[in-house]
Parts: structure tokens; C-alpha cells; sequence
């Protein structure tokens, strides 16, 4: 597909594929109180004001001091997405369980990757689902585009001969941004719950 070899090249442009090895952690299995976050000084990322849940409209600006977990998805997503989020959003808890204070300062933000369907009413309800705190933002097609180029996200939508819904193919990242928005690290979402509880509790402070 040649999206996803343009998304290749948007990685190495982006010197990812060097800062995804380093989210591994040393061979023995520590990993230095004072390392740099995987992520730092990549090019991810950036502004946007897209339509909230509520149907009001929602800026990165408002973020501005907090922790962002940031995933692309869509409701519509038949079984990576809702169990994505579910781990990301189980792994939040478990943080919170642990240091209520500092999660609070840790903002989970899901943005649609198929507007024509996540209207806001429709996300108000998904996001419910996984994290009381869970914000979902949709948009116009031109407006999820631009924010999906900045935050290196790729997606194409599906037609499959005798379906009567489509799919939308998309790259699956979970990020997590610091307080000014930079970027800090790949969330785990492949792993357990307590896999992300560690690495929110790693880079948040």
C-alpha cells in the first residue's frame, strides 16, 4: 500500500525508528532515573481545534500544563481499537489507583479517524465506555487529515465487496505528551494494563 510506504518515510524522517528501540528498556531490565524520554525531539505532534463529545470545540491549548494520552481511532473500529483503548484506559486507572494526584494531571484524548460517522454525539457515548475522563474529538475530513499528518498517523478507508459498513485501515500509535506537548514515549498498549500504569508512572512528574 502506498500509504503505508509513505509512512515509513515519514518514520525514518522523523528519526522514530532509532527512539522507538530506545523505549525498550536496558538489557538487565533497568532503566536510568534520569533517562530521556524515548520520544524527545521528535517531530510529533502540534496544534489543533477539532469538535469535542459535546459538540463544543476543543483546542490543544486547553491541554497546556497537562500530560496528554493521545490515540487515533474510530468507533466503528470492529476489535483493535476498542481493545486498545481499553488496555490504555485500564492501565490509566491502575495509575490512578496508585498516585490519584499525578494522573490527574495526565489528560486521555481519543481523536476519530472516520468523521463521517463519529459524529459527536456517537462519541460521547463510545468514549463513556472506557474512562470517565476520556475526551473524544471528531472533526471535519480536512481538519482529522491535518491532524493526523502532524501526529504521524496514517488511515484509508476500507470498502470491502459485500460489506455494507466500511473499515478504515489506520496506523496505531499511543503517545504520550508532556506538558507542553512534546512528545515523551510510545505507550504499550499491546501489553498488560499494569505495562502502561508503569510507563505512565515513568514519564510523569
Amino acid at each position: 500500500m502506498n500509504n503505508i510506504a509513505n509512512f515509513t518515510k515519514m518514520i525514518l524522517g522523523a528519526g522514530l525508528l532509532a527512539l522507538m528501540a530506545a523505549c525498550n528498556p536496558a538489557p538487565d531490565g533497568g532503566l536510568s532515573a534520569n533517562a530521556e524520554p524515548p520520544l524527545a525531539g521528535a517531530k510529533i505532534g502540534g496544534t489543533f481545534t477539532l469538535t469535542n463529545q459535546d459538540g463544543g470545540k476543543t483546542s490543544d491549548e486547553e491541554f497546556k500544563g497537562q500530560y496528554r494520552i493521545v490515540y487515533f481511532g474510530y468507533s466503528y473500529c470492529p476489535d483493535v481499537c476498542p481493545i486498545d483503548l481499553a488496555n490504555l484506559m485500564l492501565g490509566l486507572k491502575q495509575a490512578e489507583k496508585v498516585d490519584p494526584a499525578l494522573t490527574k494531571k495526565v489528560q486521555p484524548i481519543f481523536i476519530s479517524v472516520d468523521p463521517e460517522r463519529d459524529t459527536p454525539a456517537v462519541l460521547k457515548q463510545y468514549v463513556s465506555a472506557f474512562h470517565p475522563r476520556l475526551i473524544g474529538l471528531t472533526g471535519s475530513a480536512e481538519e482529522i487529515a491535518s491532524v493526523a499528518k502532524k501526529y504521524l498517523i496514517i488511515y484509508d478507508i476500507r470498502n470491502d465487496e459485500g460489506s455494507t459498513e466500511y473499515l478504515v485501515d489506520h496506523s496505531r500509535q499511543a503517545y504520550l505528551f508532556g506538558p507542553d506537548g512534546e512528545p515523551l514515549a510510545l505507550l504499550p498498549f499491546d501489553g498488560t494494563p499494569q505495562d502502561v500504569a508503569n510507563e505512565i508512572a515513568r514519564w510523569v512528574n
